[in-house]
């Protein structure tokens, strides 16, 4: 079911929807709300459980994250609000939820190393795929993604490729560039990880090494895609991602990467100046300064409601841009609505460092610690634009939260079973689960 998501939220344009449903029929969101069912229903359910629970900040800070939500709506509502900002407000919470039941799956449902490897290399190889389109569109200056629009019952709301001066900004199946470069740089760390573990199976495998490719693939798209964002969530995920990898394969990484990053500039004419002009003149840059400008505004929308907010899903880009979704979120959901989407945040990023301290097992420190990386990338580069409006950022995001969550359920039961002398680094492909109650 989540492998299926990945490939409505990755291989599908997140700008193509199911045309009698408008906002509502992109694919991946519909999925999200198919998983949302599932999980209430399986909670429902009279069952024994077959595992030793486990506390997860996760959820409770996502419980209080969507109670602030209705409750920022519900203050909006009574306030009155102009009929365009109604059905805006109610499709957020739509998304909401289909985030939500993305991450409760995820959380509940991976609950084995086996199963959380076969996932992470998922979203590495769709990532990947996502990366090689977007130098495929770099190259040809062509979205490549003409033809979805011939497809019957589809609805396809895109316009060309994006360019900055002489280069074209791809953005692969995303609807924006800064969506393709946040997706690229939070796939990055997973793909290190899972190569240099050889893909978590035998390091005799025949197919071991294919998995460099999507590192290969992932930083090259990165250094091309004509964005400081972009750039700035390779070095975070970059950096973030070391602590995961042996001594010798932090070398192998950081030596690799720069004679990449030389042979793409390299055949790529100007694009070193270019990168360099982006940071330089970044200060005179309209884009930055508009980003400056706007954390002065924010005492000013948040004045007539600084609890809960204007409500989410309502602050229109009529009123103001904000290119921060950090700051947007303050304004809609307000201090309560900030502070418990922090604490979910923070908290996958914990629960995946207490799951590598915790675990015995080799595979599943470096796999937390790849996580906790993706989760922290994807926060930061929330300051660049406001991510929490695209699809594809938005529901990556919550995915990989849940991920993180479920690596603290592994960890737990790692550290309460007895570890087996003389195991094998590579076990992985054998099932952990937890031990029953």
């Amino acid at each position: 079911m989540l492998s299926v998501y990945l490939v409505l939220l990755i291989g599908v344009p997140s700008y193509v929807t199911i045309g009698p449903l408008g906002s509502l029929g992109r694919p991946s969101l519909i999925w999200g709300l198919i998983l949302m069912f599932w999980w209430l229903l399986a909670q429902l359910q009279a069952r024994a459980r077959d595992t030793r629970p486990v506390s997860q900040v996760v959820r409770f800070a996502l419980a209080a994250f969507c109670v602030v939500v209705l409750v920022s709506f519900a203050a909006a509502m009574l306030r009155g609000q102009p009929a365009d900002q109604i059905s805006p407000a109610t499709t957020a919470l739509v998304r909401l939820a289909s985030w939500a039941g993305v991450l409760l799956v995820t959380m509940d449902g991976v609950r084995t190393q086996s199963d959380a490897v076969k996932l992470v290399r998922r979203i590495v190889i769709l990532g990947g795929g996502l990366a090689a389109l977007g130098l495929a569109q770099f190259i040809s200056g062509q979205t490549l993604l003409d033809w979805v629009s011939a497809i019957p019952g589809l609805s396809v709301d895109a316009g060309d490729v994006a360019t900055r001066g002489a280069y074209t900004r791809a953005s692969g199946t995303a609807t924006h560039p800064l969506e393709y470069g946040t997706v690229l740089a939070a796939s990055f760390p997973l793909a290190v990880v899972v190569a240099v573990n050889s893909g978590f199976t035998s390091p005799r495998s025949r197919h071991a090494a294919w998995w460099w490719l999507p590192v290969g693939l992932l930083a090259a798209a990165s250094l091309v895609a004509v964005s400081r964002s972009a750039i700035i969530g390779f070095a975070v995920a970059l950096i973030a991602t070391l602590p995961a990898l042996p001594r010798l394969a932090r070398w192998a990484v950081g030596i690799g990467g720069a004679a990449l990053s030389v042979v793409v500039l390299a055949l790529v004419p100007g694009m070193f100046g270019t990168l360099v002009g982006l940071f330089a003149g970044a200060s005179d840059d309209p884009s930055t300064q508009s980003r400056t400008n706007a954390l002065a505004r924010v005492p000013e929308f948040l004045a007539s409601s600084p609890i809960v907010g204007q409500g989410f899903g309502i602050f229109l880009p009529r009123y103001y841009i904000f290119d921060n979704a950090w700051v947007l979120l303050t304004i809609e959901t307000g201090v309560l609505g900030i502070c418990a989407f922090m604490l979910m945040i923070t908290g996958a990023v914990g629960s995946a460092v207490w799951a590598s301290r915790v675990s015995p097992h080799g595979d599943t420190r470096a796999l937390s610690i790849a996580l906790a990386a993706a989760v922290l990338t994807s926060a930061v580069l929330l300051l660049f634009f406001d991510g929490l409006s695209f699809s594809m950022s938005a529901g990556l995001l919550f995915l990989l939260a849940g991920m993180t969550a479920a690596m603290r359920t592994i960890a737990a039961a790692d550290a309460a079973s007895v570890p087996l002398s003389g195991s094998s680094p590579h076990r992985a492909a054998k099932p952990r689960s937890a031990p029953t109650a």
